[in-house]
């Protein structure tokens, strides 16, 4: 890590800090305090789903899938982890690996309706 101001401070200074800056859209200086605080709590998910975020914004998708895949060892049923992998793998093209993670997300967000491909078709008229 380069020595900038806002590598330093308490945990929970540089946890506010990252999220300010993926507020303001600053993904790649919002990645550079996640990277540190997912090396310090390695089994906290907030930072490393976050991170993962800033990662699928700035379009640095092997990384994310990397983080995402991570988080859901930790916690197989978050929910939009699953989401985010689900969608990350489809921006790489891999739409059919995606498609079971989507469905998972879908069911664990209690969307039962949910078809990878457009509407649900039971019964639905497709609007």
């Amino acid at each position: 890590m380069s020595d900038t101001y806002y590598e330093f401070g308490t945990t929970a200074d540089r946890w506010d800090r990252a999220q300010m800056f993926f507020e303001a859209k600053e993904y790649m200086s919002a990645a550079r305090i996640l990277e540190g605080l997912v090396e310090e709590v390695p089994e906290q998910v907030s930072p490393r789903l976050l991170l993962a975020r800033t990662y699928y914004h700035s379009a640095r998708l092997g990384r994310a899938e990397t983080e995402l895949r991570a988080v859901l060892e930790r916690d197989p049923v978050e929910h939009y982890a699953r989401l985010m992998l689900g969608r990350t793998l489809e921006r790489q093209g891999r739409s059919a690996e995606a498609a079971g993670h989507l469905r998972m997300a879908a069911a664990f967000s209690g969307d039962f309706d949910f078809a990878p491909d457009g509407p649900a078709t039971q019964g639905s008229s497709g609007t």
